[in-house]
């Protein structure tokens, strides 16, 4: 069932509202005034029932969300600092000051879950409309990423270690009496594993490194022989099996037990060769920087062959179709998609003029703009690291961090707007004649 907020008109004779104590130039108190807050739980009324236990309201843990990412917060951290903070507070609909948590991290978690990412999208909208004409453009710039997954740099020994770890406490809560733990064993192999480029240690590790994945494959074949037929936990025997008889050539490898559809991308990096999570493919504006697409695949697909789904995705939130897009060359094949021109960097040919060589020149180094955007959804918006679960997970976490860069460009924008008619003058004045900053406000108090 949907809950409600308190919005009692009541007054206390001995304090006032959040509205009243808190600084009305603030970009949150700003930003608070510019959503449509009725609309928003309006859009999602659809995840709730009409019966039994009232949740948390709607503006609460849509509010919550959109903190975590804006402040590149925890679950834990949002809400704690929302106790601390009373702009955080007065943007989730609170009238007064509250001394008690707003709900339990792991609410966050559930209504994640709830919404699922169609909910997610709806918020990654609002973000985008916010912005008004800048997000109007007929021309983007196109380009992908890799959103790393929360997990370690994954080897077959490691993985051999967790399969083993896991086959004892399967066998465990199903009552299953083992021949041998191999516990004593597996950790004496383990330490044989320290220092092993050193020559002298090196055939010893080798051989201590078959050993636990002989023992591994051990133990996942006794369980296959004691378990039942229709146990739960089939399907995670699979998944042993295929980790332990994957080779160097192997075709959709398995890199973790936890997130097994994380894929291996090669971005061509000198300082990192290899990153293990999904391809995000972000469309944004020309000129104004604005997201205005975002898109998460499975596997390492050709960079070519996401330009449909993003500018379909693009389409969907704006009601604009792309009339150009520029992209770099790893898109190269691709001319027109759905009507959208593929602008890709290519030597100048010899028929050109000088003004067509120059605007070309231009284009494609404005298209450069998308690198540090993806630089900052990464490290203050929480992509650069994913730690929520799953595939659907890759998907929310980049939509959440597209939407709290859009947020972060409106309130930015608003923090450089001018406090009165002299600070317009005398912003007006340092951009043009580049005269030195004067205090004009003497000016506007004469009569």
């Amino acid at each position: 069932m949907i809950g409600k907020n308190n919005q009692s008109g009541q007054m206390s004779f001995l304090f006032q509202t959040l509205k009243d104590q808190l600084n009305p130039r603030h970009s949150l108190y700003q930003l608070t005034g510019k959503i449509d807050w009725q609309s928003v739980e309006s859009d999602f009324q659809e995840y709730y029932i009409d019966f039994g236990r009232p949740a948390k309201p709607v503006r609460l843990m849509v509010s919550l969300l959109i903190l975590k990412q804006l402040y590149n917060l925890s679950d834990e951290s949002v809400v704690d600092r929302w106790v601390e903070n009373p702009y955080f507070q007065f943007f989730s609909g609170e009238t007064h000051f509250q001394w008690t948590m707003p709900c339990d991290p792991s609410d966050l978690v559930h209504f994640r879950h709830r919404v699922g990412k169609e909910g997610i999208e709806k918020i990654f909208r609002l973000s985008v409309s916010l912005q008004g004409k800048d997000a109007r453009q007929k021309c983007v710039s196109i380009d992908t990423t890799v959103q790393e997954k929360n997990i370690t740099f994954p080897t077959d020994l490691k993985l051999a270690v967790r399969i083993i770890a896991k086959c004892r406490n399967m066998a465990e809560k199903q009552g299953i009496a083992l021949r041998q733990s191999y516990k004593r064993t597996v950790k004496q192999h383990m330490l044989n594993q320290r220092f092993k480029d050193h020559p002298k240690n090196k055939k010893k590790a080798l051989a201590s490194g078959r050993k636990i994945k002989t023992i591994a494959g051990r133990l996942v074949r006794e369980l296959e022989r004691k378990l039942p037929e229709q146990s739960a936990w089939r399907a995670e025997l699979d998944m042993f099996g295929k980790v332990l008889s994957q080779t160097r050539q192997s075709k959709n490898k398995i890199y973790s037990l936890h997130e097994p559809e994380v894929s291996c991308i090669a971005k061509g990096k000198d300082h990192k060769k290899y990153e293990f999570g999904s391809k995000v493919s972000f469309a944004i504006t020309k000129t104004t920087n604005v997201i205005v697409s975002v898109v998460t695949f499975k596997g390492n697909p050709y960079d070519g062959d996401t330009l449909k789904q993003t500018l379909d995705f693009h389409q969907q939130i704006t009601g604009i179709r792309a009339k150009e897009a520029t992209v770099d060359r790893g898109y190269r094949g691709r001319k027109i998609v759905d009507g959208t021109i593929i602008q890709t960097p290519a030597p100048p040919k010899s028929k050109d003029s000088a003004y067509r060589k120059q605007q070309a020149r231009i284009r494609f180094r404005r298209r450069a703009a998308i690198e540090p955007i993806f630089g900052h959804t990464k490290q203050d918006h929480r992509m650069a690291r994913n730690y929520l679960r799953r595939f659907v997970g890759d998907e929310i976490n980049a939509l959440m961090a597209a939407s709290a860069s859009n947020f972060r460009r409106w309130l930015r924008k608003v923090k450089l707007l001018p406090d009165s008619l002299a600070d317009y003058v005398s912003q007006y004045l340092l951009r043009t004649i580049r005269t030195p900053f004067v205090d004009l406000n003497w000016i506007f108090a004469l009569d």
